[in-house]
């Protein structure tokens, strides 16, 4: 059934239009009525009718006033207005505004039951063509899903369907980057770009569809919102080829994978994992996760990680030259994760693809590379240990000296040299907080002394390395409840910002 409100100043024309009007029989329950403006749009927000009847002359605000202020508020409303004003100019302004039909006073009940039976029919065709639409919108967006998903599976067939889905926002696309996290992605559409949200068997994937090339600020609101939630959410490189969206998402996978095994909360780039897991196309599980203890400083996930594949050798018939092979390819995939971290203090000449090759019993290989694994991890632990410290002091240090300048993990990892994974574990392991929350806190409390001491907005913003006000002011007043120009009033001093 239909929802009508009716509103008129004059209260005995309420009455009639109440009871002279058979109102069930058109489908429709008068629902309330009021008698001025002001109590008109309260009375209309709260019952949300589908129908309006409303005189034109109300105190407080008249009846066109209201239509324009509904009609802001819900357009498909259908409106009828009436009044005794035989003018033109009336219904020309009520015509503008978007009114549905028009009575005369007096109103009888013919015009009354006319102007209802043609609003049955439009509001019907109304709903006919919210429904299709819903419908439709429904319908393309399992489509867009499917489609993306078989894209990102690298279908090259798909391209053609999404671009067709997606229709002219295809043309403004500044790229794509995808998304892949455990749990559903604390994301949602935003002024700079779109996402399609992707179920696919345990995996939750955002498609990111970016109006504009994605900021820095993007990438702290995203980390800060997963770390909040207590998630892992991976993210592959922004693709300006629409044809690499397979490739974003393999290494938005495996940015989860790396991620999660190295307890990282929060945005994980694949970009900031390091050289060694990002270059080699063909590096297996094991050798992945050997690197990924070693930078953690997980001892017993890297023993872990090599005491199943020496399970393999004794007890099954494995071709020697496939053991020397394999054992020689884990000793160097950990040498070389070593030294990526912290140089181990392992001798130079090292060369185990020779030395192996003098043994020839199982037992005795087995021991041999046992020793040999167990000397370069504890070899790599106790030197991350005497340098961890130090590590993060040379990066707070570049920091704090480099405020101003736009500074990324990889910045930071690259100066002190080390890989931005192992620099992100070092952060977290010493200073208690990730990478981005120090660098955040740290540019605020710059920001808070600089405030205080009379320098203006814009300046401080730029001193402290954001480079719009908008992105300052925002996460200025999250960490300290007020606006920069509002701590600086509270310091003594005058609010440039307005």
């Amino acid at each position: 059934m239909l929802k009508a409100v009716l509103f008129d100043d004059e209260h005995i024309v309420l009455e009639g239009l109440q009871t002279i009007i058979d109102w069930s029989s058109f489908g429709i329950q008068v629902v309330g009525t009021a008698g001025d403006g002001p109590s008109a749009l309260e009375r209309f927000q709260k019952e949300k009718p589908d129908l309006v009847l409303t005189d034109i002359s109300m105190p407080g605000m008249d009846g066109l006033q209201l239509i324009q202020a509904i009609l802001g508020q819900a357009p498909e409303t259908y409106c009828i207005v009436f009044s005794g004003y035989n003018e033109f100019a009336y219904v020309k302004r009520a015509i503008q505004i978007g009114v549905s039909d028009y009575l005369e006073k007096p109103l009888e009940v013919e015009n009354i039951e006319e102007a209802l039976r043609k609003a049955i029919v439009q509001i019907g065709k109304r709903v006919e063509v919210r429904t299709h639409k819903q419908n439709y919108e429904e319908s393309r967006k399992v489509l867009l899903e499917k489609a993306s998903l078989d894209l990102l599976q690298g279908n090259k067939d798909a391209l053609h369907k999404w671009n067709e889905l997606l229709g002219p926002q295809a043309d403004i696309l500044s790229g794509v980057t995808v998304l892949a996290c455990s749990e559903e992605l604390p994301i949602g559409d935003r002024p700079d770009c779109d996402v399609v949200r992707i179920r696919h068997g345990e995996e939750y994937l955002a498609v990111m569809l970016h109006r504009l090339p994605p900021s820095q600020a993007l990438w702290e609101e995203l980390d800060q919102e997963a770390e909040k939630r207590g998630v892992t959410v991976g993210a592959g490189h922004t693709c300006l080829d629409l044809g690499q969206i397979p490739e974003s998402y393999r290494e938005a996978l495996r940015a989860l994978r790396c991620g999660r095994y190295l307890h990282q909360k929060g945005l994980v780039g694949f970009e900031d994992l390091g050289e060694l897991i990002t270059s080699p196309k063909d590096l297996s599980e094991r050798e992945e996760a050997i690197i990924l203890s070693l930078r953690a400083g997980n001892y017993t996930g890297l023993i872990e990680q090599i005491e199943p594949f020496i399970e393999w050798i004794k007890t099954e018939l494995v071709d020697p030259e496939v053991v020397e092979r394999e054992m020689v390819k884990l000793l160097y995939v950990a040498l070389e994760a070593a030294k990526e971290s912290v140089s181990p203090n392992k001798k130079d000449l090292f060369a185990p693809h020779v030395e192996i090759r003098a043994i020839h019993e199982r037992d005795k290989m087995l021991a041999w590379f046992r020793k040999q694994f167990e000397q370069i991890v504890q070899s790599a632990l106790e030197l991350r240990e005497d340098t961890k410290y130090s590590t993060v002091e040379q990066a707070q240090f570049y920091i704090e000296s480099h405020a101003s300048h736009h500074l990324s993990l990889q910045d930071v990892a690259r100066h002190v040299g080390i890989s931005p994974s192992y620099l992100s574990v070092l952060f977290k392991e010493v200073t208690g907080e990730t990478y981005i929350k120090y660098m955040t806190r740290f540019r605020i409390e710059l920001a808070k002394k600089l405030l205080a001491s009379g320098r203006k907005v814009s300046e401080v913003s730029e001193k402290v390395g954001y480079h719009t006000y908008r992105h300052f002011s925002e996460v200025f007043k999250k960490y300290t409840g007020l606006s920069p120009g509002q701590f600086k009033e509270k310091c003594g001093h005058p609010n440039d910002s307005v």
